[in-house]
């Protein structure tokens, strides 16, 4: 029985100096780990976000130039790039049949007006006669009919001599602006017909020193965009040189194209040099924001919270503000709570909370004694020649 309760004590000890001696290898093991907290100062900045599209370059004001009669184009005065006057005639049609027309509005008013003079003298005689009770009433009716009739016959004949002589002055065709011609769309001799819609001549432009840009921005986008909002653009002709512009318009009108809803925006676009031509693709940058020289803290600042677990000895002071920035001061970490502004992603706007230069903590991080060891001596490469052995040297020597 002594035997018994003798090994049974002896086993106890040896578990336990076996868990003395594991405790012991594996305290000797541990790596001392080591805080490293990453922070940022507060300091002045912008932010700023922007949209992309492609547009089209156009003059701000065009004007189609046609005739709202028919013939055969007479003469052209001018070509393309000619630069015109407003009331310049730039064109004439054939006058033949406009004025044989006009000579035939101006007979049949002569031939009313002889037949209103007969009319207007019979009527008279009737009159008297019927007021002397020597003719009926419906001889004076009869002949009173057609004397108003004869005044109808004038009126129609008089309206159709000016429509004559409108078309007629028609055939000479003018600039309606001061600007430079852009399309030609006839050649001397060609013959256009108005009958149903008035043909296209010309095509003037008002000032290509004033340009517009005429952009397509996605439904996703436009609502951010908004009037006087600062846009650069590039074209293909030009690919070195950046344009500028700003929104002067976004027009209301959606477009679908292949399920893709787009809306136009107009952007001004100044052309004193003359590179920018109509028909030009632009490339277009929207600045939707832009913020400059303000105060601006990293994003990763106002996302990071600190932990009892990733702050180790470190003491914690929170505050209940929505948002807020962390300062290390001394052995304690503490809150600021701060107002924010606008945000283009990477850094958000601070309008108070905390002062310009104040450090932020941006991360936390745990870096242990042995990489903190190897960082500062180095490692060296496995196939750098190694030291010399100089015991090894001095054996060679004595041979």
């Amino acid at each position: 029985m002594k035997k018994f309760k003798v090994s049974k004590i002896l086993i106890a000890l040896v578990a336990i100096i076996a868990v003395a001696v594991a405790a012991f290898l594996l305290s000797g093991n541990k790596k001392k780990e080591e805080v490293k907290i990453d922070t940022a100062k507060v300091q002045k900045g912008s932010v700023t976000s922007s949209i992309t599209a492609t547009g089209t370059i156009e003059a701000v004001t065009t004007v189609s130039v046609g005739t709202q009669v028919s013939g055969i184009i007479d003469k052209l005065y001018v070509d393309y790039n000619t630069v015109v006057k407003k009331g310049q005639v730039i064109a004439e049609l054939d006058r033949t049949n406009l004025t044989s027309e006009l000579r035939t509005a101006q007979a049949n008013l002569k031939s009313a007006q002889s037949e209103l003079t007969y009319q207007a003298a019979n009527y008279n005689r009737y009159k008297t006669l019927y007021n002397k009770g020597l003719i009926s009433g419906n001889d004076y009716d009869n002949a009173l009919l057609s004397y108003r009739k004869a005044q109808e016959a004038v009126t129609t004949a008089q309206q159709s001599v000016s429509k004559a002589q409108t078309n007629l002055g028609y055939a000479t065709i003018t600039s309606p602006i001061d600007g430079v011609v852009i399309s030609k769309e006839v050649e001397e001799g060609q013959t256009v017909a108005a009958s149903y819609s008035t043909p296209e001549l010309f095509t003037i432009a008002k000032d290509l020193t004033d340009m517009r840009v005429i952009a397509d921005v996605d439904e996703a986008d436009i609502g951010n965009v908004k009037e006087g909002e600062k846009v650069t653009f590039t074209v293909d002709a030009y690919p070195d040189e950046t344009f500028e512009g700003q929104v002067t318009q976004v027009r209301l009108e959606a477009t679908t194209t292949n399920n893709v809803v787009t809306y136009e925006v107009v952007i001004s676009a100044p052309n004193e040099n003359l590179k920018l031509k109509p028909g030009l693709t632009a490339n277009v940058t929207i600045y939707t924001l832009e913020k400059n020289d303000i105060l601006v803290v990293p994003n990763k600042a106002l996302k990071f919270t600190p932990t009892k677990e990733t702050v180790g000895k470190m003491k914690i002071q929170d505050t209940k503000a929505n948002n807020k920035v962390w300062v290390v001061s001394g052995n304690t970490i503490k809150a600021h709570g701060v107002s924010l502004g606008d945000t283009d992603g990477i850094n958000t706007e601070i309008k108070n909370g905390i002062s310009e230069g104040e450090e932020i903590v941006t991360g936390i991080s745990t870096v242990t004694e042995e990489e903190t060891t190897s960082s500062n001596s180095g490692e060296r490469s496995p196939f750098a020649p190694g030291p010399r052995n100089k015991d090894k040297n001095k054996g060679n020597s004595k041979k």
